[in-house]
């Protein structure tokens, strides 16, 4: 007797299905966010490469078994932003975005012949469609009370309402790093829910480091976790007490997070040891910048700098009654409440609870490095540094349980014209007009 097969066309359980659609919707966000991104990008970048490929130069690099670059850099690249140590020139940038263009530099054999711009912005919707899944986790585990049709809104409105549409569609090497870790911010959040993942939770927090070192010290949030996902009591309204933790538990999930994390960390140490002789020099100290003496002077992170950059972060507006438009934005970049006005929302919450006090640590440890940081991201459209703690605001609302009313619906449609506006317009020599650029950076507010 021959067995049948079974049926192909037989519908799934329900359980199934429940277990499968996130995915199936997190894949419909990524289409259709990569397919609007590639559009906005425009096939005059598409068609070749970003003249600040520093990654796919960084790859070849490795691939001639170099450190450095073998010399200066090419002239296309202006030798923007690049360090120089014992009269060697190096990309100073966290690796690990070059780690992933390296097998298409290798089978081109040159960097020149990499549509870099091409290949990164197939990487634009991976953060909208991880963000929705960790938001699903956290709506799953009872967390947030937030239904699919809300998480999917929330994952749209990060991808088209923030900072990171026009980080996007850029293609060259600062925003693709951001696409990069914002990717790798969004897997780290579903993979900490519950702790249930703690070796991609331990992955994806250390490559983030080595893709935007200020997502590195998103850390509170797994070891909340962890700690939670150990006790029997997992109320999330009751404190957590030693005495409920399970010790071994415990110590097992965080020696998972703990292996890949330091495993990854090790590397970067020993290649900037073979770069630089120290492995804790990460190579921006040595860029060869206008601005180079304010880093000799204050340090490359300093108190120094955080009145501009919280001047810049929460105040910078568009200049108006200038001639030959109707207003222009400084390169400093716009307030992150014009860009992104619904993340007022996250002032009143409805509702807190432990883990969104834990998110709200995580992202103030995730936003002040880079506002201690010696420039402020310039140049941009609006302050892109904030697409490296933007996943854990975008949980945050999500856990204030505040409902979306008319008012942020309207918020959200503000930020989605404005950020339209941006990803359409910035770096366009024909809107340059919109563009007020002071290349001493020092004028942050209209002179008057």
């Amino acid at each position: 007797m021959i067995a049948c097969a079974p049926r192909m066309d037989r519908p799934l359980p329900q359980e199934e299905r429940d277990k499968t659609q996130p995915f199936v919707t997190a894949a419909l966000i990524y289409t259709l966010v990569t397919v609007v991104c590639l559009f906005v990008t425009g096939r005059e970048r598409l068609a070749a490469h970003s003249p600040y490929n520093h990654f796919a130069l960084l790859a070849e690099s490795w691939i001639h078994g170099r450190f450095d670059l073998g010399g200066p850099p090419p002239p296309h690249t202006g030798n923007n932003d690049f360090a120089v140590f014992q009269d060697k020139y190096f990309v100073s940038f966290p690796p690990f975005p070059a780690v992933l263009i390296a097998p298409l530099v290798a089978l081109v054999g040159n960097a020149e012949r990499v549509h870099d711009v091409q290949f990164f912005s197939l990487f634009s919707g991976v953060a909208p469609a991880l963000l929705f899944l960790g938001l699903e986790a956290l709506s799953k585990a009872g967390r947030s009370g937030r239904s699919t049709r809300d998480n999917t809104l929330l994952a749209t409105l990060f991808a088209f309402g923030t900072v990171y549409f026009y980080s996007s569609v850029q293609g060259s090497v600062w925003f693709v790093a951001h696409v990069i870790g914002a990717a790798l911010a969004a897997l780290y959040v579903y993979a900490s829910v519950e702790a249930r993942h703690p070796v991609v939770a331990g992955l994806s927090l250390a490559l983030g480091f080595a893709t935007r070192t200020p997502i590195g010290f998103a850390f509170p949030l797994f070891l909340y976790e962890a700690v939670r996902a150990s006790t029997d009591a997992r109320d999330d309204e009751r404190p957590i007490k030693l005495a409920d933790i399970q010790l071994r538990s415990l110590a097992a999930k965080l020696a998972l997070f703990a292996l890949p994390a330091l495993t990854v960390l090790s590397v970067l140490l020993w290649y900037n040891a073979r770069r630089f002789g120290d492995p804790f020099e990460f190579g921006h100290r040595l860029l060869a910048i206008a601005w180079r003496a304010r880093i000799e002077k204050w340090g490359l992170f300093s108190y120094h700098y955080l009145g501009k950059n919280l001047g810049v972060m929460l105040s910078s507006l568009p200049y108006t009654n200038v001639v030959g438009a109707p207003f222009q934005i400084n390169a400093h970049g716009l307030a992150l409440w014009v860009t992104s006005p619904f993340y007022l929302w996250l002032l009143w919450p409805r509702q807190t609870s432990a883990t969104f006090w834990i998110f709200l640590l995580t992202t103030a440890c995730v936003a002040l490095p880079s506002l201690l940081y010696q420039n402020s991201g310039w140049i941009q459209f609006g302050y892109r540094f904030s697409n490296d703690y933007a996943v854990f605001l975008f949980t945050l609302l999500a856990l204030g349980k505040r409902r979306f009313d008319r008012a942020f619906y309207g918020a959200a449609l503000f930020a989605l014209v404005v950020n339209a506006f941006g990803a359409i317009t910035f770096q366009r020599g024909a809107y340059n007009r919109f563009y007020f650029i002071d290349n001493t950076q020092k004028i942050l507010h209209q002179p008057d």
